[in-house]
C-alpha cells in the first residue's frame, strides 16, 4: 500500500481537454479511487482540485451537512459542491481524465498547453503552469481570493 498522492508533474492537456494521470499514482488510486474522480474548483485560487472517490465521499458529506444560512458557508458549498464534476475513472495502463470545459476555463487551462498536477496527500490540484510558477515564487496571481474570517467549522473540513 502506498502512502498517498505526493509530488508534482508537468503535463500537457490534449486537444480534447484531457490529461493523463502519471503511472506513479496507479497503486494509490487503485486503493482510494473507487471508480470515480471528482473535479471541482479551488475556493481560493484559479486552480482545480481532483478528489479520488473515497476522499470525495468524506469531503462532500461534510459540506452537505453544514447549514447554508451563513453566507461564507453557502459560498463554499457553491464552490465545492456546485462546481463538482463526477467522472467514472478506471485505474489502468492509460489513466486519462477529461476536464470539463467550464472548469478548464476557471483554471485557465488550454488544450495543448502545459499544466501542473500537484499531489496533495489525499487529492490532486491542477494548475495553469504560469500561475503555478508564480505561486511557487511567492507572487500573487489574478483570480486569487484568500479566505479570511471563516467560521471554525469550515476550517475543520478536510478539503
Amino acid at each position: 500500500m502506498t502512502l498517498g498522492i505526493y509530488g508534482s508533474s508537468i503535463l500537457t492537456l490534449d486537444s480534447k481537454g484531457r490529461v493523463a494521470i502519471p503511472a506513479k499514482y496507479r497503486e494509490v488510486l487503485r486503493d482510494i479511487c473507487e471508480g470515480i474522480l471528482v473535479i471541482t474548483r479551488d475556493p481560493q485560487y484559479p486552480a482545480l482540485m481532483i478528489y479520488p472517490g473515497r476522499k470525495w465521499k468524506e469531503v462532500s458529506s461534510k459540506f452537505e451537512n453544514l447549514g447554508g444560512l451563513n453566507p461564507k458557508t453557502r459560498s463554499m458549498q457553491w464552490t465545492i459542491l456546485g462546481n463538482a464534476s463526477v467522472t467514472e475513472f478506471e485505474v489502468s495502463e492509460r489513466m486519462i481524465l477529461l476536464i470539463p470545459p467550464i472548469l478548464r476555463e476557471v483554471a485557465g487551462l488550454k488544450p495543448k498547453e502545459k499544466v501542473a498536477l500537484i499531489g496533495m496527500g489525499s487529492k490532486f490540484e491542477i494548475w495553469n503552469i504560469k500561475n503555478w510558477k508564480q505561486k511557487q515564487a511567492g507572487k500573487d496571481i489574478e483570480g486569487e481570493v484568500l479566505l479570511t474570517d471563516l467560521p471554525n467549522y469550515l476550517e475543520e473540513v478536510p478539503f
